[in-house]
């Protein structure tokens, strides 16, 4: 007799299961039938698991046992959720086979983060792990956080990228006269907007040979190097010669858009001749959002080969995702990751130095913060804007507040006074009464 729930994927756990070659992906499920009482989960997840694999909503002979053994995906984890009556809510872990698909990227996105979706209105994916047999298959970023810093020949501090704005209708020269403003002001690295393109009046090779000719003259006054991230993102068949030739033509470093597909970004990565950081900037991931949580989304990146990556900030000007989620997403782009080197993380979206603080404190030094309004919308000018932040960041590695430093920093002044300081909230855990609490260093 045909049992409910085949045992070839059900019958599994994760102290069983191969982990060299199976990816586990782990998700929050939500479901309910209106005016149906009897909720058979199991049913609806063994449906999601085969369009993740082998199957479909019909029986097919050729889908053998032999297959579903070897291609279809296991359940390895159920853990039910209380939740109200007529709702069925758990956190699962699904496992799939990487026989089904190598070390092709687009095929892999479909497995975990394709058709399931269309099963369960409140499914988000949660995290991704990766086994160890398809990461050596994966370069990762080129230079990544160490490499990055060998470049610049910065060796502990946080660095300052600055993003140029507007987005677009600036003609090459005028570019390149913001950029070398912020040069000589000691930022680290500029980039494009992600919505920067080609227009009318600015062409790609004029902008590149314009931004670099104007980083060439602030080097040659400060004696530092600033990485330019000129934006490749375009039509796939374009992208991979586009960077090719930026990088002939003198680019130190590329920009390119999620929307163009982590798939195209791997190619990048892994190309000989293109051997400069690449910038990936998450764009389109913050409609998915609701349904993919930025762990996952982070790590895929990073094995696809980003050297640098934006993150969503709790204290930014879009609170996109809760401040565990955002820090998280950082934490996965640094931790241990077999061979893959680590990620910078880089806390974004209305940054300004009166944040530093807190986020050196919550993201640690290892971080890259992008500011466009919260340095080009600097009182006293760009340069000022450029030099506020790295007041900001050497006040904060040497542990002075920056009320302290401002007093003899004017642009630090400036800064703080047009935009304040962050005071970050605190919440009264483990105690009964916060008047009781002892008084500690987190509170300084």
């Amino acid at each position: 007799m045909k049992r409910y729930y085949d045992p070839i994927i059900f019958n599994n756990m994760l102290d069983g299961i191969d982990r060299r070659k199976y990816l586990i992906a782990t998700y929050c499920v939500e479901d309910t039938v209106p005016d149906v009482d009897f909720l058979d989960h199991f049913a609806l997840i063994q449906q999601m698991i085969l369009e993740g694999s082998t199957g479909t909503w019909a029986e097919v002979k050729e889908e053998t046992a032999e297959v579903r053994e070897r291609l279809s995906g296991k359940l390895v984890g159920y853990y039910e959720v209380p939740a109200p009556e007529g709702v069925k809510k758990a956190v699962v872990q699904f496992a799939f086979s990487t026989d089904a698909w190598g070390g092709d990227v687009p095929m892999m996105l479909l497995s975990f983060a394709g058709n399931c979706f269309a099963y369960s209105p409140k499914l988000r994916l949660l995290d991704v792990c990766f086994p160890e047999l398809l990461v050596k298959q994966f370069q990762g970023p080129k230079f990544g956080v160490e490499g990055t810093r060998q470049l610049l020949n910065v060796e502990k501090r946080p660095l300052v990228l600055h993003i140029i704005k507007p987005k677009m209708g600036m003609t090459p020269e005028q570019t390149a006269n913001q950029v070398y403003e912020t040069a000589i002001g000691g930022v680290d690295m500029v980039k494009d907007d992600e919505m920067t393109s080609e227009t009318y009046n600015c062409k790609f090779e004029d902008r590149l040979k314009a931004v670099m000719a104007a980083l060439e003259k602030a080097e040659k006054k400060t004696g530092k190097k600033v990485i330019y991230f000129i934006s490749v993102t375009d039509e796939v068949n374009k992208i991979h010669e586009k960077a090719r030739n930026a990088v002939k033509a003198g680019a130190n470093g590329l920009l390119l858009g999620y929307s163009a597909g982590p798939s195209v970004l791997r190619v990048l990565a892994e190309d000989p001749e293109i051997d400069v950081p690449i910038l990936l900037h998450p764009s389109h991931m913050i409609s998915m959002t609701p349904r993919i949580s930025w762990p996952p989304l982070a790590k895929i990146c990073r094995l696809c080969g980003a050297d640098l990556m934006l993150t969503p900030s709790y204290w930014s000007s879009i609170p996109l995702v809760s401040l565990e989620e955002g820090l998280r997403t950082a934490q996965v782009k640094t931790a241990p990751f077999f061979h893959i080197k680590k990620t910078w993380p880089m806390p974004a979206a209305g940054m300004y130095p009166g944040l530093l603080p807190t986020l050196v404190r919550e993201y640690g030094t290892d971080i890259v913060i992008p500011a466009g309004g919260g340095m080009l919308g600097h009182p006293m000018g760009y340069t000022a804007g450029a030099m506020a932040w790295r007041q900001a960041i050497d006040a904060v590695m040497e542990e002075i507040p920056l009320e302290e430093a401002a007093k003899t920093k004017p642009e630090l002044k400036a800064a703080i006074d047009h935009w304040g300081i962050l005071r970050r909230p605190r919440t009264p855990w483990l105690r009964a009464s916060p008047k009781y609490h002892p008084k500690t260093s987190q509170e300084e």
